[in-house]
């Protein structure tokens, strides 16, 4: 590692949706903890969230212009060669000013120009490809071709390096704050901070950023009957969304905001969780140990349940499906859960045995590697 401390050029292409920039900034900081003297330089366009997540965590972010890939023949379909082209040359010319001595990339329309920028052509560059989802992507599944090492979040996602047979398993990387959470040391803070009892169980529900309809008639509709078992609420709905719930009656307090900016925080506060099952979602959940009720979106291509079978294989969670998540299902099977201390434990050590809470520096010691070769 000291040899590398010197220079180190390290850049990371995972921009769009939070579900590539996070993994993507948690490789940095991990980077950035092994190696203190690393550049590390994120790769964006200038309609994502990157424009925001990245400056706030202390990176450089160089724009490149998006390329969009058409999920239906149409137009945009023949546009999208010229598209790839002026991307791949815009990408090219910032490796080389950066002097990029390894490329991590994360999937997504960014990671697509990054990859055959820094795989093709006369000055290449090495490639790192991580996979976060069940099913890789398109741009990761290109990427692969080029990559000295392919890692993914789960077996059988579909992409593999070049002679390897499958990719290396690794986890998804989160987030220091989430990775390192002491759960109970910060228990009673946050219980404190959210307005919740000290005592009794938590339930956690939220449904991604946007909140989830379903997730919330379901628990909404449950809210007396979980009141009356002594089984508090905190609840994200989203900001578009809205819950209804009966008149304040004695019992369990039930917490409802619109967005929770501090997920380490609600996670301290909670003993178990009812949420969707995003790739990060699962991965965070896990990483912190927490039981889990995952519900998968009812649409797509089944990949939510995919991300969500090794925790629940485990005895750490179960699939829910959208269509079986009513209030009654909440009273009938989770609130006896929420009751038994010891299935509660026993799914939480479970849980947390299939999180991988040291993904992040794993992904960048292997980066690491890359680039010493």
């Amino acid at each position: 590692m000291g040899a590398l401390s010197s220079g180190l050029s390290v850049v990371v292409a995972g921009g769009g949706t939070a579900g590539h920039i996070e993994p993507a900034l948690a490789v940095a900081d991990a980077i950035r903890r092994l190696v203190p003297g690393a550049r590390v330089t994120a790769l964006g366009t200038a309609r994502g969230l990157e424009t925001r997540l990245v400056p706030e965590r202390g990176y450089p972010l160089e724009l490149i212009p998006p390329v969009p890939l058409p999920r239906k023949p149409t137009l945009d379909l023949l546009r999208l060669p010229g598209r790839v082209a002026t991307a791949v040359r815009r990408t090219r010319a910032v490796l080389r000013e950066v002097e990029a001595d390894v490329v991590v990339g994360f999937g997504g329309y960014v990671a697509l120009p990054a990859y055959l920028a820094a795989g093709r052509g006369a000055d290449r560059v090495p490639i790192v490809v991580h996979e976060a989802n069940a099913k890789a992507g398109l741009a990761n599944r290109v990427g692969a071709r080029f990559a000295t090492r392919v890692l993914a979040a789960v077996p059988g996602a579909g992409v593999r390096a070049r002679g390897r047979t499958d990719a290396e398993q690794i986890g998804i990387p989160v987030r220091s704050t989430i990775a390192e959470l002491d759960r109970e040391a910060f228990r009673a803070g946050a219980r404190a901070g959210f307005g919740l009892p000290d005592d009794g169980p938590v339930l956690l529900v939220f449904g991604g950023s946007q909140g989830a309809a379903k997730l919330n008639s379901a628990v909404s509709g449950a809210a007396e009957k979980l009141a009356a078992a002594g089984i508090s609420v905190l609840h994200a709905h989203g900001a578009k969304n809205t819950v209804e719930l009966p008149e304040p009656t004695p019992g369990a307090p039930y917490v409802a905001v619109d967005y929770l900016s501090r997920m380490d925080l609600a996670y301290a506060a909670a003993d178990a969780v009812i949420c969707r099952a995003g790739a990060m979602t699962v991965a965070e959940v896990s990483a912190v140990g927490l039981p889990a009720w995952y519900v998968p979106l009812p649409h797509g291509n089944g990949e939510q349940e995919l991300n969500a079978a090794p925790v629940a294989s485990a005895g750490g969670g179960t699939i829910v499906r959208d269509a079986e998540l009513t209030p009654d299902y909440v009273v009938d099977r989770i609130i006896p859960v929420l009751r038994d201390p010891a299935q509660l434990q026993a799914m939480g050590r479970a849980a947390a045995g299939a999180g991988h809470r040291d993904a992040a520096d794993d992904v960048a010691r292997i980066v690491l590697e890359v680039a010493a070769q």
